[in-house]
């Protein structure tokens, strides 16, 4: 069995967790960049040592931090994502970076990012220098899809989910919140939506990009031509080359719901699922459904799902999960991780059926990956 490292992402910081080969035991070493909000850190699995970091340093703005030893030691990116400006120096601001994914197996060095305002960004060096994706930033449709979402995400619009097709590597995917679920097959080019089948809040109009919310994208390693997706409205399945994505959230509990953030797949089995319910209702909560705490996980492709809790509390937790901060490890009897906002974090290392709290009082968890020696 090989070791995990888990990469945690918090308002304050970020920690690394190192596991034994049991995933019994965890070594913490952290924090790093305290104080700083670390939305997003990921390790590169093509070369197993580069990490970077994506933060925003208080009043010094946004950046991203690279480390080429696994984290032993950081130097800030020499150029980070930035928006293009007009003749007259008009033009968006990053807010933060949110989210980041390593290229193609087949394009070392190369990274994505998105960022809110949503902006898509490449580098081809390591992390290093990052330039505009000038095909889905430039054009009007995405403009009007995030210039319309402003208000329906609490900090900021985000764009989210890059997935790169491990068969193709100008075939990507991304989610816009708000804004809808795009595609390309060129590299970057250009881009379509796909959105058909999704459900939007009701009295909405669901041909108008701005109202579609999804809140994690997921693409199964297993079978590159089905995705699983987490959304505002529901649990969502697509395989290709349908473009129709099929609610498979409805066969969730009445009393608990299909609407949460996180959705992780299996390495191995692309009918095996889990997700993070919260309460949806009403103005929102995002808390645990009636305050119990479950991860509900599909074994069929969501046409059933099973309620996993053993080792929660049973009553009064009043946490949730976000988009990032659930993951999975490629173990042969797969780890699950997920960080909480009042900054638990939780494992299991028999795929959800038991769960023990790993680390408490960090700051709120933004982001959790599973990285593997």
């Amino acid at each position: 069995m090989t070791e995990v490292t888990l990469l945690i992402a918090t308002r304050k910081g970020a920690w690394l967790l190192q596991g034994d080969k049991a995933r019994r035991s965890w070594r913490v070493d952290g924090p790093h960049f305290l104080g700083h909000e670390i939305n997003h850190v990921m390790l590169d699995p093509r070369d197993g040592r580069t990490m970077i970091a994506a933060g925003k340093t208080g009043h010094l703005g946004p950046t991203l931090f690279r480390s080429s030893d696994r984290g032993t030691s950081w130097k800030e990116a020499a150029r980070p994502p930035a928006f293009s400006k007009s003749a007259d120096g008009e033009g968006p601001s990053v807010d933060h970076t949110f989210w980041l994914t390593p290229g193609h197996a087949d394009e070392p060095g190369v990274w994505y990012a998105g960022t809110s305002p949503q902006g898509l960004f490449r580098s081809e060096d390591g992390g290093d220098s990052w330039a505009p994706v000038s095909g889905f930033n430039d054009r009007q449709g995405a403009k009007k899809a995030a210039g319309g979402a402003q208000e329906g995400t609490p900090d900021g619009p985000k764009l989210h989910s890059i997935i790169v097709d491990p068969r193709d590597r100008k075939h990507l995917y991304l989610g816009m919140s708000g804004g809808g679920v795009h595609e390309s097959t060129d590299g970057g080019a250009s881009w379509h939506p796909l959105i058909q089948g999704l459900e939007v809040v009701a009295g909405l109009d669901p041909a108008n990009l701005a109202f579609h919310d999804p809140h994690c994208i997921r693409l199964c390693p297993s079978r590159p031509d089905r995705l699983y997706q987490q959304n505002h409205c529901g649990i969502y399945r697509l395989d290709r080359p349908s473009d129709t994505w099929r609610r498979v959230g409805k066969a969730m509990p009445s009393g608990v719901g299909d609407i949460g953030f996180p959705m992780v797949v299996h390495p191995r089995d692309a009918d095996r699922a889990w997700v993070f319910p919260m309460d949806g209702t009403d103005v929102w909560p995002r808390t645990c459904p009636g305050g119990a705490p479950a991860v509900y996980s599909t074994r069929d492709g969501g046409e059933s799902w099973e309620r996993q809790s053993s080792g929660f509390p049973a009553e009064q937790v009043w946490w949730t999960v976000k988009r990032q901060a659930m993951t999975a490890d490629r173990s042969e009897s797969v780890g699950l991780y997920f960080g909480t906002t009042s900054g638990e974090l939780w494992a299991s290392a028999d795929e959800g059926e038991s769960w023990n709290c790993i680390a408490r009082h960090l700051p709120e968890i933004y982001a959790v990956e599973a990285a593997t020696a």
